[in-house]
């Protein structure tokens, strides 16, 4: 039995702007599937830009996400 293909890459996110001194994030992408400790390195918050939209996505003290606009 053949096995599919699993599509994997790597997502680069780089600061904003010249004067940012926060590091690069690599974010590894497994087929449609991104685990959520590589997005909260040394952060508890993150925010997704969709269009004209800005999202936070927050990591609780119990350990749940919660995403809010």
């Amino acid at each position: 039995m053949n096995r599919p293909e699993i599509d994997r890459a790597t997502v680069s996110a780089a600061p904003n702007g010249a004067d940012d001194t926060r590091a690069e994030r690599n974010v590894t992408v497994v087929g449609h599937r991104i685990e959520s400790r590589d997005l909260f390195v040394q952060t508890r918050e993150i925010i997704i830009s969709h269009g004209t939209d800005a999202y936070r996505l927050r990591l609780t003290a119990q350990n749940k996400l919660i995403l809010t606009k």
